[in-house]
């Protein structure tokens, strides 16, 4: 295949960076109208947190299936068709009748948004082949996160204020239709050479995994530990289960030879961590900005630009240092800054004070800018190109895990720490805790990132590369004498 030409690279990382502007606006948006959706649909706490949870963990459990069918039957097909399902999904959210069927509709969304982002990526590999110019474009896929996070706060606050909750998902309509027509206009088809079979029984032990731990940490508060005792115990058998039975298939959904590289295994937990922390952040900001101080959508938006802005300004600068220095630098610097945001609202109650909360919001979008492009550059470098929608998947679905982790146990917390009392005079006490978990993050990201960019962890990665291309001639070779 000829290589496409740089005005048509770039065309296809615009579009591709359409499809990931839809997914995060609709995660920032839907934070700033949260309030107005818990009055008009009189939803609790744990409501509210499924709200998101059920989006993110539908997402993190079909992405790494998204991956591998994308790589065998052709990745525009299966881009294509989640755009349309994504954009039909917004239409039923914005039409959602009871907090229910939201969560139901917003689910349905993420089963299109598991098509986007993975094979989004899997997209961009393929057609950026030299290693530092795939590293500038992954810096601008990571810099529309920061469009997303400064843009959606105040679009979601003037929609919210001006029409209402349900028009938040509107906006993803002309994105999404565009993006779709532009798709099958410009996007080149691609698949691995080798088709990789499904895995029906690795795909319910995922979904088991993930949603029976979801569920035991959102349903803890309420339920009490008796009651949730039953899905942790599922979350632990489906995980023995996975360990176990995925070792043992020719093409399993979740390699975990991918593992024996540090770096992969590092940008894997420190994405889980970075996006817990985004999740917990986001979560914590908007029902203190709107519920404790008062604050109207749009103003509460208009205090999340200093959080959002610095993400969009650094992302790229990211990008650019990854792609000259290597991913170390990025993440000392993205774990140095969470931790100190944690830790000015862990330890200072920095959400008392106008200086103190515009530091701690500046600190955590410095941070999260430079995390992003690390991630991701390091999820599919070194990993032979056949294998890129699955390696893509993984890290995708890290994020989408650590997302939803964050708000489970953020919301967990602060559920706990309120109690019965009253919501706004409890709040700052009560989200300490949550803080205190969003620092440990922020910690882990710092030393993750210290120790698996290293000179040891490149040798692990060029040897688990190495194997993975061994494994994967001799499973070709194989298939040819079996047709022959």
């Amino acid at each position: 295949m000829p290589e496409p030409s740089h005005r048509r690279r770039m065309l296809v990382l615009a579009i591709c960076c359409m499809s990931l502007l839809i997914v995060s606006l609709d995660n920032t948006v839907l934070n700033v109208a949260l309030p107005s959706v818990q009055r008009d649909l009189h939803a609790t706490t744990s409501g509210l947190q499924w709200t998101i949870d059920g989006y993110t963990l539908v997402l993190a459990s079909l992405l790494m299936l998204s991956g591998s069918t994308a790589d065998r039957i052709g990745r525009k097909k299966v881009f294509m068709a989640g755009l349309t399902v994504f954009t039909v999904g917004s239409v039923l959210c914005s039409l959602a009748p009871s907090l229910e069927l939201l969560i139901v509709f917003r689910m349905l969304q993420a089963v299109g948004g598991s098509m986007l982002n993975p094979v989004a990526m899997s997209i961009i590999t393929n057609t950026f082949t030299d290693p530092r110019e795939r590293a500038r474009a992954i810096g601008v896929w990571g810099a529309v996160v920061g469009l997303s996070m400064a843009a959606g706060p105040l679009v979601g606050g003037v929609l919210v204020d001006s029409v209402g909750w349900r028009s938040i998902f509107w906006v993803n309509l002309p994105v999404g239709l565009a993006a779709l027509l532009l798709t099958l206009r410009f996007v080149p088809e691609s698949r691995a050479p080798k088709a990789r079979r499904p895995d029906p029984v690795g795909q319910v032990l995922v979904i088991a995994l993930f949603g029976s731990l979801t569920y035991a940490i959102i349903e803890a508060p309420a339920s009490g530990a008796a009651a949730v005792a039953p899905f942790a115990a599922v979350a632990l058998v489906a995980l023995v289960g996975l360990l176990r039975y995925e070792p043992r298939r020719a093409e399993p959904l979740i390699d975990l030879r991918f593992f024996r590289s540090a770096p992969f295994t590092g940008a894997t937990v420190i994405a889980i961590c970075a996006f817990a922390a985004l999740g917990g952040f986001l979560f914590l900001s908007t029902l203190y900005l709107q519920n404790v101080r008062g604050l109207d959508a749009l103003h509460a938006g208009l205090w999340m630009l200093p959080m959002a802005l610095p993400t969009f300004v650094c992302a790229p600068l990211s990008g650019r240092l990854l792609g000259t220095l290597g991913p170390r630098v990025p993440l000392l610097i993205a774990g140095t800054a969470m931790t100190a945001s944690g830790l000015l609202f862990a330890l200072f109650e920095a959400e008392t004070s106008d200086v103190t909360l515009l530091i701690g919001y500046v600190l955590f979008g410095v941070g999260f800018g430079f995390v992003n492009a690390p991630i991701t550059n390091t999820a599919v470098s070194g990993m032979p190109r056949a294998q890129a929608g699955v390696a893509a998947a993984v890290a995708s679905t890290s994020r989408q895990l650590g997302q939803t982790l964050g708000v489970a146990v953020v919301g967990a917390l602060l559920a706990s720490g309120i109690g019965t009392s009253s919501y706004a005079s409890a709040f700052v006490h009560a989200a300490r805790p949550g803080w205190s978990v969003l620092t440990l993050c922020g910690f882990a990201v710092l030393v993750l990132g210290l120790l698996t960019s290293g000179r040891w962890a490149r040798r692990t990665a060029e040897r688990a590369a190495e194997r993975l291309r061994v494994a994967e001639i001799r499973e070709v070779s194989v298939g040819a004498a079996e047709r022959g």
